[in-house]
């Protein structure tokens, strides 16, 4: 136990310091949220995945691995696709028109083609991405009260506050320029965690062709990423598995990192780094799971195998090292959240819907003010316990995608895209995804809510911007 603080401790001081050199960036809203847009490669990669991935990753996907087996690197391959897509299609285009018209946030770029006077854009993004970031940020910190309580017996309740209290500290000191760092930091780790901790599981499982043994012994279908692939249902399993890539094309939380690329260069080589990490993330947090279902049948919470694997396996010094690792996944994420709706508020609101005429350094001190605000009531919510962290991310994760990615991507390939166009295929993908997951998911064999936003979503925005494709001042 001495030793899991210790290093706590010590990563803590870490994350820290990082706050304490950032700080300086923070005295304007584009330092506060974009970092000045300064960012090399290397960062604005391992921040993209830090970010993309969050307690998902090591609680949410590895319980998925240790819960269907096989069929979860359907997940792996999803995720792949997905953010290949976004790095090519997305990225640098979208990077240009954010330098272009001096954009901040993602709802800055939306609006800025267009006469929106009435800042409809804008208002209908503040409001879906604040709905959907709540749910994600009550995710995270769900998350740490699970990793407080697996790797050092902390009270779940106490967990989630301490972990909300740390995220939030560093996360109000030093912007975006901290998250980004401390992004690498948390990158890095979580990656040799995704490494170290498979293969020391397949190692204590007797080795691969064991750990499969193991498995068929228990449930032959847990060896096979195509055993539910003999009906309805199980196809629309694995497209539904596959499809968690999709909202790679347009959570706004990942397409600000595109926008803080020093230049289209860093993007370019950011693109080749980050589809790696991927690889490695998702391969290992699914393998991990497998082999946690060999070594630890009939854990009643799957989500908890990855800190059952990481005390039982390794010393107390390595452990530490290893909660560390999770809370940097919470922490790569939650902390991007907590930003992206700061400035949701500050920047979309007060300063472009209300006209607000305060200048950059007391509107981003107002953006601190609104961080933490947003992170007490994410602990509120977070309080009672969520069982299944992989599906409630999941739920908040298409919302955000449904909601952005299709528009976005009409906007930078469609140029017939008009105001009204936006505005409906914003609302049309944001409400087909969270309408599906309440009334038609059941129906459908569980068919994931992002295949259904995007489509209705890209279909919405081009039928309409078709119809109001007029030379009126309100469509330039």
């Amino acid at each position: 136990m001495a030793s899991i603080v210790v290093v706590l401790i010590v990563y803590l001081c870490l994350l820290a310091g990082l706050a304490v050199w950032s700080r300086r960036e923070t005295n304007t809203l584009s330092g506060f949220y974009l970092a000045g847009k300064k960012l090399p490669y290397w960062v604005v990669a391992f921040s993209t995945n830090a970010t993309g991935e969050s307690g998902w990753l090591l609680l949410g996907l590895t319980g998925m691995g240790y819960a269907v087996g096989a069929q979860a690197y359907w997940v792996v391959v999803g995720e792949l696709v997905g953010i290949a897509l976004s790095w090519l299609l997305i990225s640098r285009r979208l990077k240009r028109m954010g330098d272009e018209t001096h954009s901040i946030t993602v709802p800055d770029v939306l609006a800025a083609r267009f006469n929106d006077s009435w800042h409809l854009i804008r208002a209908f993004a503040v409001v879906i991405i604040l709905t959907m970031v709540t749910a994600y940020v009550t995710a995270q910190l769900v998350a740490s009260g699970k990793a407080f309580s697996e790797f050092i017996g902390m009270d779940y309740k106490v967990g989630v506050i301490t972990g909300s209290a740390i995220i939030i500290a560093y996360t109000f000191i030093g912007g975006y320029k901290a998250v980004a760092y401390t992004d690498v930091l948390q990158g890095i780790l979580m990656l040799l965690g995704l490494i170290i901790v498979p293969l020391v599981a397949v190692n204590a499982g007797g080795g691969w062709d064991s750990v499969l043994s193991n498995l068929v012994s228990q449930d032959p279908d847990l060896v096979s990423m195509f055993s539910v692939a003999d009906g309805i249902a199980g196809w629309v399993g694995i497209v539904s598995f596959v499809a968690i890539g999709l909202p790679f094309l347009g959570v706004p939380q990942l397409l600000i990192r595109y926008m803080s690329a020093r230049d289209d260069g860093e993007l370019r080589k950011a693109r080749y780094v980050s589809v790696c990490i991927t690889l490695f993330f998702s391969v290992g947090a699914v393998t991990a799971g497998l082999a946690g279902r060999a070594l630890f049948p009939g854990i009643e919470d799957s989500e908890t195998i990855f800190p059952m694997l990481a005390t039982e396996l390794f010393p107390p010094l390595v452990a530490g090292l290893l909660l560390v690792i999770v809370l940097s996944a919470i922490m790569s994420t939650a902390d991007s959240l907590l930003l992206l709706a700061s400035s949701a508020i500050v920047r979309d609101t007060m300063q472009k819907i209300l006209g607000s005429q305060k200048g950059d350094k007391a509107l981003s001190g107002y953006g601190k003010i609104v961080t933490i605000i947003i992170g007490i009531v994410a602990v509120a919510f977070a309080i009672p316990e969520a069982q299944f962290i992989f599906y409630f991310v999941l739920f908040a994760w298409s919302g955000l995608g449904a909601a952005f990615g299709p528009v976005v991507i009409c906007l930078l390939y469609y140029k017939k895209t008009t105001r009204a166009g936006v505005l409906s295929g914003m609302l049309a993908g944001f409400l087909t995804s969270i309408v599906w997951v309440l009334e038609f998911k059941e129906q459908t064999y569980g068919l994931y809510e992002a295949v259904p936003g995007f489509a209705v979503g890209i279909v919405v925005t081009m039928l309409v911007s078709m119809a109001t494709n007029k030379p009126s001042a309100d469509n330039l």
